[in-house]
C-alpha cells in the first residue's frame, strides 16, 4: 500500500508542477501592449510598429488628426518631439525608441517617458540602407529634467 501511495503522490506532484509550468509559460508569452498614436500618412511610423511587433509587442494602432494635442496630453516636452507617440504602462514613448529601451522603461520608475527626438536615420523605422546617424534615447522625469538613457553611435 505504501508503494502505491508514493507513486500516486509522485504522479500528482508531477502533474501539479507541469500545470504550474504551463501556466507560467503562458503568462510569460503574453505580449506587452503598447498604444501607438500616429498620423495616417506617416510611413516610418508603420515601420516602427513593425519593429515593436517583431520584438514581441502587441500594438494598438491609433490614427490621429491632431498629434500635437496627443503629445500635450501625454506630457511630451516639445524638444523631445518626433512623428509618433506610444503609451505603455501610462508612460510615453516618443519617436523611434528601440524596443530594448521600451522594455527597460520599467527599470526607470522616475520617468514620465522616453524619446528619440527627431527622426534619425538608422533608428528603428528609419532604416535607409547602411546610413546610420548617431542618436540618443532621452528620458524625461516628472520634474521636467531629461537624461540620456542610451547612446547609439553612427556607422
Amino acid at each position: 500500500m505504501q508503494v502505491k501511495s508514493t507513486i500516486k503522490y509522485r504522479r500528482l506532484r508531477s502533474t501539479a508542477l507541469a500545470v504550474l509550468f504551463m501556466a507560467s509559460a503562458a503568462q510569460a508569452a503574453e505580449p506587452l501592449v503598447i498604444d501607438v498614436h500616429r498620423d495616417a500618412n506617416c510611413g516610418c511610423c508603420k515601420q516602427w510598429i513593425k519593429h515593436l511587433e517583431a520584438n514581441g509587442f502587441e500594438v494598438r494602432d491609433h490614427l490621429e488628426s491632431n498629434m500635437i494635442a496627443v503629445k500635450q496630453r501625454l506630457g511630451v516636452a516639445p524638444w523631445l518631439a518626433s512623428c509618433h507617440t506610444g503609451v505603455i504602462d501610462g508612460k510615453f514613448v516618443e519617436g523611434h525608441v528601440p524596443a530594448v529601451q521600451v522594455l527597460e522603461m520599467k527599470n526607470h520608475p522616475d520617468l514620465l517617458g522616453m524619446a528619440v527626438p527627431g527622426m534619425p536615420a538608422g533608428s528603428p523605422g528609419m532604416e535607409y540602407g547602411q546610413v546610420r546617424h548617431p542618436y540618443q534615447v532621452v528620458g524625461l522625469t516628472a520634474s521636467g529634467a531629461d537624461r540620456v538613457i542610451a547612446n547609439y553611435p553612427a556607422n
